[in-house]
């Protein structure tokens, strides 16, 4: 197992990465040049690859599932998708796909939850973790949440 620092720095910056290559000093992701995209959109440049989400929460699910099972673990584990790292409706709609729930971390959060169970994208039985520092919106938001009948 690695548990050094610098076995974190290891596997997080350096490249090529499974899904990155370096082809002519120049970074590709998954066949894409990346600084033609720079020359053609400007920097700094984001993208979301969508698949990328749905594996990586696969991923997590079954180290859990592995973990519990190697540790005769009887309880349930619940993956919650976290709104701050992307709250952009398409990326929450391919978390989405994964039988996930939420954790939000301020009140504009609670307002998603709010938009995702319009759309019938999540229900009243969705678990919502209320995560951060609890400011009187964000307090309203949640006892709202509650009031209108979310359960979790």
């Amino acid at each position: 197992m690695n548990t050094k620092y610098i076995n974190l720095i290891d596997q997080t910056y350096y490249f090529p990465q499974e899904e990155f290559q370096v082809e002519d000093g120049e970074l590709q992701f998954h066949g894409i040049d990346l600084m033609e995209l720079v020359r053609e959109y400007g920097a700094p440049l984001k993208f979301t690859y969508l698949p990328k989400i749905s594996e990586n929460i696969n991923k997590a699910k079954k180290w859990f599932a592995d973990a519990l099972e190697k540790n005769n673990y009887t309880g349930s584990y619940n993956y919650c998708y976290c709104t701050k790292s992307s709250h952009f409706e398409h990326v929450l709609n391919e978390a989405l796909k994964n039988d996930i729930h939420i954790e939000t971390s301020s009140a504009v959060d609670i307002n998603i939850v709010n938009a995702l169970k319009e759309k019938g994208k999540i229900t009243d039985d969705t678990f919502v973790i209320c995560n951060g520092f609890k400011r009187d919106r964000y307090i309203s938001n949640i006892a709202n949440l509650i009031n209108t009948g979310h359960k979790n």
